[in-house]
Order: structure tokens, then sequence, then C-alpha cells
């Protein structure tokens, strides 16, 4: 039997809500028919945006949403996707799929869309093919309230009051797509950018976001750091808030993207393959973290993993620029086991965004017309909301041991534990196994036996289980009753192949 050991007297890091945000990119069907589909549509919505979707990630407590790419970022031009609908410009979307970018969805949209779920906004800029002026005029546009150029646009195109950017990202994946930059180069064209994001009279302040490493590149992350506090002090001038991380769990090769494996058909091997490179996670979240020490030892400076995810193959028969993929429990496992890991280490991971929304790799929900179905995946980040702005706990796992062979070898369960405002304590964990339950005896350090589980809930399957639109109930979240109280706290049987969540109060 594993065994949990909470000190609940403990409190640690507070676990930032905006570790469970989202992304949104202008690429398959993610914006449009995903989160949008016009005020002329027949499906259900409130200014285009679709009813059904945004009442689901309210319900979810979405508290973030990254737009709009991405590489895509880093060729859009804000100007472009402004004014009448029918005067905007019209685009080839080069980087996903060569379709036509009508621009219909733009800035007026996407706080709408924010508006409407609730959730805080994080605009990312074009560094990779726009100007320093092009990313100031659009910080002017949305935030400033007086008289200027931007802003009266913003006033002749309907929005008399300004928005909140609560987070800019200052370009995308500079080492790639968004220009091919050394880390260096990259460096002192974010301290140029970020320069020119001007916090307004009466604003709240920006938070304004560096582009990090892509996965282990620790080499970046390093240059970077040294560049830009070479001759200044980012976390005492707001000059950097955030520091991001890409990582991507490919189920069955590391750098061939053209093969990356079915969603839905693979074996037990690869099941434990994906786990244990879900699990690389913590890895890198700690020697990122240690080389951001180095130079900000106060943790002033978020690691913000705005990307990550499972990246399979596209469904047969889709555009494969879509990146429109299935979702199983193999993605539910490895969302649960990754928002455990941030969670530990909140006290660095400050914003985290799965990648992405709707319709895209590892979403939260797939659309076919007026269809919408739930994934696992949604499943898990509902059962997880109660961590948001929740205090960490200190826990340890103990005697729970390991599944998968030799270098898929990855521990069987996964856990993170936190304190709500309300007293109330928040245990999730995970059973990487396909074969066998685990029990797992939850022992509070401090008056135990006071304690009583008041709300329980799993998501368990086959590895492979998944819902469709015929059958959109295969996988969900479901009352969980596998418990029995001791003198010390629970005692819980977790079913192999699942997430669960134990919520207990005095």
């Amino acid at each position: 039997m594993a065994k949990l050991v909470i000190n609940n007297e403990s409190k640690k890091s507070t676990i930032n809500p905006e570790i469970y945000g989202h992304f949104s990119e202008h690429l398959g069907r993610c914006i449009y028919e995903g989160l949008y589909v016009g005020e002329n549509s027949d499906i259900p919505n409130v200014n285009g945006m679709r009813t059904d979707v945004v009442e689901a990630l309210k319900e979810m407590k979405i508290p973030v949403l990254r737009w709009p790419g991405g590489c895509f970022a880093d060729e859009y031009h804000w100007m472009d996707g402004i004014g009448p609908k029918e005067k905007r410009k019209k685009m080839i979307n080069t980087h996903w799929g060569g379709v036509v970018e009508d621009n219909s969805f733009g800035t007026h949209e996407f706080f709408e869309l924010c508006k409407q779920l609730g959730c805080k906004t994080y605009v990312n800029m074009n560094v990779g093919s726009g100007t320093v002026r092009e990313m100031s005029e659009w910080v002017e546009y949305i935030t400033f309230k007086g008289v200027s150029p931007m802003a009266d646009l913003r006033k002749e195109n309907g929005h008399e009051e300004p928005w909140t950017i609560d987070y800019v990202g200052v370009g995308n994946e500079n080492w790639g797509c968004g220009g091919n930059m050394r880390p260096e180069y990259y460096a002192d064209e974010y301290r140029r950018y970020q320069t020119y994001i001007r916090n307004y009279a009466g604003t709240q302040p920006i938070q304004k976001i560096c582009c990090g490493a892509n996965s282990a590149d620790y080499t970046w992350t390093r240059k970077v750091m040294e560049t830009c506090f070479d001759h200044s002090e980012p976390h005492q001038h707001g000059f950097m808030d955030g520091l991001s991380l890409h990582y991507y769990t490919l189920p069955e090769t590391v750098d061939d993207w053209n093969f990356k494996g079915s969603a839905t058909d693979f074996t037990e091997e690869v099941f434990y393959q994906t786990i244990a490179r879900g699990a690389f996670m913590e890895e890198l979240v700690t020697r990122h973290g240690a080389i951001m020490d180095e130079f900000d030892p106060d943790k002033k400076i978020g690691m913000m993993v705005d990307e990550w995810g499972i990246w399979t193959d596209v469904e047969p028969g889709t555009n494969p620029g879509f990146l429109y993929q299935q979702n199983t429990m193999r993605d539910a496992l490895v969302a649960g086991n990754t928002l455990n890991i941030f969670n530990k280490h909140s006290d660095r991971v400050k914003m985290a965004n799965i990648a992405q929304l709707i319709n895209v790799l590892q979403s939260v929900m797939l659309t076919e017309g007026e269809k919408m179905i739930k994934t696992p995946t949604y499943a898990v980040f509902h059962m997880y909301r109660h961590h948001q702005g929740a205090s960490l706990l200190l826990s340890d796992l103990m005697d729970a041991g390991c599944v998968g062979k030799d270098k898929n070898e990855v521990a069987k369960v996964f856990e993170s534990v936190s304190v709500s405002d309300d007293g109330v304590i928040n245990i999730t964990l995970t059973n990487n196994s396909l074969e066998a339950s685990e029990d797992v005896d939850v022992v509070l350090t401090d008056n135990g036996s006071a304690y009583s589980v008041c709300e329980a809930s799993v998501v368990t399957g086959k590895m492979n289980a998944h819902n469709t639109f015929d059958a959109p109930d295969v996988v969900k979240e479901e009352e969980f009753s596998a418990y029995s109280k001791t003198d010390s706290g629970v005692k819980v049987t977790l079913p192999a192949c699942s997430v669960v969540s134990i919520r207990l109060k005095k």
C-alpha cells in the first residue's frame, strides 16, 4: 500500500489560477467553428461566440486565454483584424493548412470572448515580422483611455472604453518559427520591444513574457537570462515578469515531427512511453528553474509553460495542417500528471497554457457543426479547478512504485495537495498503471481524524477510451466512492488508469 503524508499545517506557494490556462491560435478549427461561428450563425451564439463552448469553459473555470498564436502570432498584423469585417484583409494562413484567413476574429472579438468567459487576457505580439511601432500601437489601441491616434481609432471602431491586457508575450518561439534567432540576438530584441509596452496612467500593469526555451534547450535559457540581466535588473523594474517554456509530448518519436503516432491506436508499450515522456516536464521545470534561480533567486519572474500537451498524428482524412486529434484516457493521465507537477512547482511556475483549447492538439473540447463534446482532458481540468488560487501543502508519497520498463519506467502515482481559503483540502492523484489498482493511505499530520471526504470524483477507462459525437460520454467525470475514513485521514483505492480528486473538510 502506498502512503501519502500531508502536512496540513505547512502551506507553501500559492497555486496561480493561470497554471490552468489555455491557448487559442488561428489554426485549423480552433478559432473558427470552435470558438467563433459569427453573429449570423444558426449555432447558438452571443456576438458570434458559441454559447455551448463558452458555458462549458466557464464551468471549467478557465482562468486565462492566450491568443493569437503560436507561430501565427509572428505573422499576425493586428490592424488587419479591426474595423468593418467586410473591409478586413484576407490572407493565406501559410503556417497552418494554407486556408484563407479572413480576419473576422480580431482584437475586438478576442476581448469580447474573454469578457464572456470572465478570464484574463494573454496577447502574444509579433516580433518575428513585426515592428516596435506596431507592437506599441497595439498596446495603445487596447489600453489607452485618453486622446491618442490609436485610442481614437478604437473608438471609431465601436469600443469607447479601453480593455485590460493582463499578459503580453514578446514574440513566440523566436528560436524557430518566430525568426530563427540566436538567444543573444533575441534577448536584445526583447529588451528593445518591451521598452515600448507602456503602462498608461490608470491602467493595470501589463506582465511581460520573454520567449524562453524549446524543451531541454538550457543554453537558450541561460544566454537569454544573461543578456537580459546585463546592465539591468529586470525583476525590479517590470522589465521581465515571465519566461516561457514549450514542451510537447510526442508518443512515438522524439524528433520526427512527421510521425508522432496515433491518438487512439497504440500499444501498451507506447502508452507507458507517452506517460514517461510527459513526466519529463518535471526535469524541464527543475533544470530551467535552477538556471532562472541564478539570476532571480527570489522567484519574481514566473516560468510560463505556455505550450504543452500531447502532439500526435492528425485524425485520418483531416487536413494535416489543422492538427485535429482525438483525446483518450492517455491524454487525461498526461494532463493530470503534468498539472500535479506544475502545482508542486508553483513557487516558480506561474502560468501554463495547454495546446490547444478546442479542435487542435490536446484540446478540452471538439466540435462538429452544431455538436460539441468534452474530452477526457476537459474532465481533468474540471476536477482540478479547486487547486486554482489555493495554497500548496507539503506532501510526500511513499511506496507507490513504478510502472513501465527500462527507459519508459515512470512513477505509478502522481499527486499534489492544496488547501483552499475555506479550509478544504484538495488531493489529486493519478494511477498510471494499466493493470493494477493502488491503495493509498492518506495521512494528515495534524488532526487527521477530524477530516471527512466532502467531494470525490474519478475519470477512468481503457487506455484508448475516448468520446465521439455518437458516443459523447464514454469517458467522463463521475462520482467516486472507493474510500474509507481512517483515524489519521482516509484510505483511497485508485482504479487502474485513472485520475481521482478527493476533497477533505473538517
